[in-house]
């Protein structure tokens, strides 16, 4: 299992905060039918991606990306210390295996210089921030946290009507920080990181593309839960806020990097989680590098 990729100019490395078993896949995938699933059982079972029980296996992980000039963290995962009870996987986790993942990877909190969040959620927004002294402060001190605008205002019109706990305790303590920055969907790092708008799992998702000049390698986010998906783009999950939207999004993509040399870089695929998209059929498999 390869935690480290390289392509083009970057060096791509996985940092795995858990990875099991999540959600029984008939209620996961409202559109997945019994007798599909039994079509489907025996390879997802071989890939890891669904265990004896029917229930999908996902990955929970962080993306950390070097440029030639910068350090990039694309989605901080679940984090420590949140109160997340509908999770218990989740809830006031005290561990220290994602910091030891990124010290693995050689990063420390004070090497990222940007930290980028496919859509705010909980599980892709927990270590934006950590619990010091009974405050909620920024991980990584130094970086800039770039959050699409449309996704953002989203999450501010909702916490105003109720109180949106991942948003609460790991978005705004960011902005409160002064260390934030919304953007549109045209903006750019460097001439190395891009924004691909990909709506329906929420209004204002995006994947980035990242290589100079060419999309090296794609980081598509909660556009895509499973390897089942890639196989039926028409299946969305019950989170998607606009499954219609989502299940369009997600052939547009899949077709967009088919058969080209782009890595593409999943959210939550069971490891390795990474690959290349090829056709298969009428839909596509993310095939392993």
């Amino acid at each position: 299992m390869s935690l480290e990729y390289s392509v083009g100019d970057l060096t791509i490395h996985r940092i795995i905060e858990q990875e099991a078993p999540f959600f029984p896949a008939l209620e996961f995938i409202p559109g997945l039918t019994p007798e599909v699933l039994t079509e489907n059982r025996a390879w997802m079972r071989q890939a890891k991606a669904l265990d004896e029980q029917d229930t999908l296996i996902l990955c929970f992980q962080s993306y950390v990306v070097k440029t030639p000039h910068h350090t990039i963290l694309i989605d901080s995962c679940i984090g420590n210390d949140k109160p997340r009870p509908q999770r218990p996987n989740w809830h006031m986790k005290t561990d220290d295996t994602y910091l030891r993942g990124l010290g693995a990877a050689g990063v420390s909190v004070d090497d990222v210089d940007f930290v980028m969040c496919t859509h705010l959620h909980a599980d892709h927004v927990g270590w934006n921030t950590r619990l010091q002294n009974g405050r909620w402060v920024p991980t990584f001190p130094r970086a800039r946290y770039v959050f699409a605008r449309q996704e953002f205002d989203y999450w501010t019109e909702h916490n105003a009507k109720a109180q949106v706990p991942a948003f609460v305790d790991s978005v705004l303590p960011v902005v409160e920080a002064g260390r934030h920055e919304l953007v549109g969907s045209d903006h750019q790092i460097g001439d190395h990181v891009r924004i691909v708008p990909t709506p329906g799992h929420t209004p204002g998702h995006s994947a980035f593309a990242l290589g100079r000049s060419r999309d090296d390698a794609v980081f598509s986010g909660d556009l895509i839960h499973s390897p089942l998906q890639a196989l039926y783009p028409e299946l969305s999950m019950k989170f998607d806020v606009d499954q219609a939207t989502a299940a369009t999004t997600r052939r547009g993509f899949l077709e967009r990097y088919c058969d080209t040399d782009t890595l593409c870089c999943t959210a939550h695929f069971p490891s390795p989680s990474v690959g290349r998209i090829k056709r298969k059929g009428s839909g596509f498999v993310c095939a392993a590098v």
